[in-house]
């Protein structure tokens, strides 16, 4: 079963994407923020197949998250789907390289498309 990590201080949002992902026959998890995720990821007896990550976050943000995982070369191979609400977010997106990038409010085809690319079954 591929496993997928949310990142998303938003509760509302990240019950929904665990939701999706289950009725989607993902395993899925979810946390906070990136602080949180980075713990998780580093706990971790299985690393997920594929993160869905939040950009505005408290504590450690989005992007911070995202330096630190790629610094890490057990984690920096894990595909990531950013999700934002920012009006400029596929273009500060862009910048990062193979990131893929869902504007926010998400639609649920497109996220289901995207996972399906970066952690086919």
């Amino acid at each position: 079963m591929i496993q997928v990590l949310v990142v998303d201080d938003d509760v509302a949002i990240r019950e929904m994407l665990l939701s999706l992902m289950e009725d989607e026959g993902y395993a899925a998890v979810g946390v906070g923020d990136g602080q949180e995720a980075l713990d998780y990821l580093r706990g971790a007896d299985a690393l997920p197949q594929a993160i869905l990550l939040d950009l505005m976050m408290p504590r450690l943000d989005g992007w911070a998250f995202y330096a630190a995982q790629q610094a890490d070369p057990a984690l920096a191979a894990i595909p990531v789907i950013v999700l934002s609400a920012r009006p400029d977010g596929a273009q500060q997106v862009a910048r990062l390289g193979q990131v893929q990038f869902l504007s926010k409010p998400i639609d649920l085809t497109r996220l289901v498309e995207l996972l399906e690319q970066v952690a086919p079954a």
